[in-house]
């Protein structure tokens, strides 16, 4: 036995590890130490991963554990300690990182535990006594010992960039990137609040990694620094960089604090070519109590207003948590109102999540927080929301995710909550309480079948104007492309020979191609003027933003 083996369990098959292939980088990099990268996820078959890492006989394993691969992480540890009795089984990671002496004593199959930031720690246990290494938990005559904490990395520029050519290229996967370490910010509920210490990769290094990006075609981004917005020159002049050399079909994602940008940063941000910067924007709530709790200060009045003047060509997701201390079921409602009226394109309803090491652990006895015993921990009530109302929640949130964030339903939607609700919280509310007592969240649902739930729910509750909620539902579905086949709730109407000849005044190589990626329908509502009259409309589908004309 000789090999060293990382090992990345993602919680999907589209998810890159960052973390394995910084270590295996940083470890070959100051050695002559070689590290296998083995990858999977947490939906492939458990056998199989323990099958695989167990036929190449390593004398080393190193698991990288979070939330959400803790529980298959230690299976697969304990099988793999009966097939492999002489190999060394280590793990690092947030999940353990936190009370390593208790995991040791417990899962005996466990030789270490690596505590903090990884490079160094494994570089010196690949080459060093191990009586010479700090940052790491380990056994020896029958006690687990520790040497102390390892520095952190304080020149980050000596971390080689982490991928291959060929991995920048696989389109099918999400692409994780850093430019920076640590967060400043203290939110009570999060792990990064515990190191503040914030590092950076240099300007020169952090603008040749992403050249390689948009050199090698990759399709998605996504920062992992905490908030990628601290120092307005630095983030700046990376954003610059990305528009000085931009490339279509990539896109850019970044967690932001909205609270802080100013009126330079807004129309910097008004240039940027749609859909090549993302933002994901942490509300979490909006009830003072709550914020003061978590040590959140959202400025409300300025992080709307930043929002929605830039919510035209960046695409944001913007989130909420629900579970905090102060926050009730009402309260909540309010926060996602607020949240629903900057006309972000996602809105990601989470729930609190009470991990160890976070201050947030403090507030369990304090507010009677009852959670789950295992990952992800989630709260399942607490002095001020009930286990009931946190339900009713988790069935708003499928709701959202439908009718919401899949952005299908924009003039449907929009249309009932206008007309008939006090607030959109209400709608997905009374949309979720309906598919539960319907049984369509326990059933696999065709697009097709969404948009007839929405049909079925409007008549229970005999809305009226159905017919020109019709024409806006109708105009939902016509965006989503050409149309296969219509639901019988559609009136279809077509002007053939209007449809023929605007076709022929338009750009595409031959007849038959235009009727490929076109339709025409006859609406009793005019979209573009919005207001009720009878006119025909030409869509245009070559693009992925549909495109829509009145004749």
């Amino acid at each position: 036995m000789s090999k060293n083996i990382l090992v990345g369990i993602n919680s999907k098959y589209v998810h890159t590890n960052l973390a394995v292939r910084y270590l295996k980088g940083f470890t070959e990099a100051n050695s002559d130490v070689k590290i296998e990268i083995y990858e999977s996820n947490i939906n492939n078959n458990l056998m199989k991963i323990i099958r695989d890492i167990a036929e190449k006989e390593p004398e080393k394993i190193f698991f990288s554990t979070y939330i959400w691969n803790k529980e298959i992480v230690f299976k697969i540890t304990k099988e793999l300690r009966k097939a492999l009795k002489d190999s060394k089984i280590i793990l690092g990671g947030p999940e353990v990182s936190y009370n390593p002496i208790e995991i040791m004593k417990e899962n005996h199959e466990i030789d270490g535990i690596i505590i903090g930031e990884g490079e160094k720690i494994i570089l010196n246990y690949l080459t060093k006594d191990i009586k010479d290494v700090k940052g790491i938990y380990y056994r020896e005559d029958g006690e687990i010992k520790f040497n102390g904490y390892e520095e952190l990395i304080e020149n980050l520029d000596i971390v080689p960039f982490p991928y291959t050519d060929e991995e920048l290229k696989d389109i099918h996967k999400i692409i994780y990137y850093e430019s920076s370490r640590g967060c400043p910010f203290s939110c009570s509920y999060c792990m990064s609040s515990i190191d503040k210490t914030v590092r950076h990769f240099s300007l020169e290094r952090t603008k040749k990694d992403l050249k390689k990006f948009i050199d090698a075609g990759t399709k998605l981004v996504k920062f992992v620094d905490r908030t990628f917005n601290l120092k307005k020159e630095r983030y700046l002049s990376i954003w610059q960089f990305l528009l000085d050399n931009y490339r279509e079909n990539i896109t850019f994602h970044f967690e932001i604090n909205a609270n802080i940008f100013d009126d330079e940063v807004l129309e910097f941000l008004k240039k940027v070519p749609r859909r090549f910067f993302q933002f994901e924007i942490g509300v979490q709530t909006i009830n003072p109590k709550s914020m003061e709790n978590i040590k959140r200060n959202n400025i409300l009045d300025k992080l709307s207003h930043n929002v929605k003047y830039i919510n035209k060509n960046i695409h944001l997701h913007l989130d909420l948590i629900a579970g905090l201390p102060y926050e009730d079921y009402e309260s909540f409602g309010k926060s996602f109102d607020y949240v629903y009226d900057t006309g972000c394109e996602m809105i990601q309803l989470g729930f609190l999540k009470i991990l160890k090491g976070t201050e947030m652990v403090n507030n369990v006895e304090k507010f009677n927080y009852k959670y789950l015993d295992f990952p992800p921990y989630e709260v399942l009530s607490n002095d001020f929301i009930s286990y009931k109302e946190i339900c009713r929640l988790k069935d708003i949130e499928e709701a959202v995710d439908l009718y919401y964030n899949s952005n299908k339903f924009k003039y449907s939607v929009k249309f009932i909550i206008d007309n008939f609700y006090e607030s959109p919280f209400k709608f997905f509310e009374a949309i979720g309480d309906y598919f539960k007592k319907r049984g369509y969240f326990d059933i696999g649902n065709r697009e097709t079948a969404v948009f007839n739930y929405l049909v079925e729910f409007y008549r229970e509750k005999s809305y009226d104007k159905e017919d020109i909620f019709l024409e806006f539902l109708k105009m939902d579905y016509l965006l989503l492309g050409k149309p296969g086949f219509y639901p019988e709730w559609i009136e279809s109407v077509k002007d053939k020979e209007k449809y023929k000849s605007a076709l022929e005044k338009m750009n595409f190589r031959t007849l038959r191609e235009a009727y490929k990626h076109t339709e025409i329908e006859r609406f009793k509502y005019n979209f573009v003027e919005m207001r009720e009259e009878e006119v025909d409309i030409l869509f245009d589908y070559r693009k992925e933003d549909r495109d829509f004309s009145v004749l």
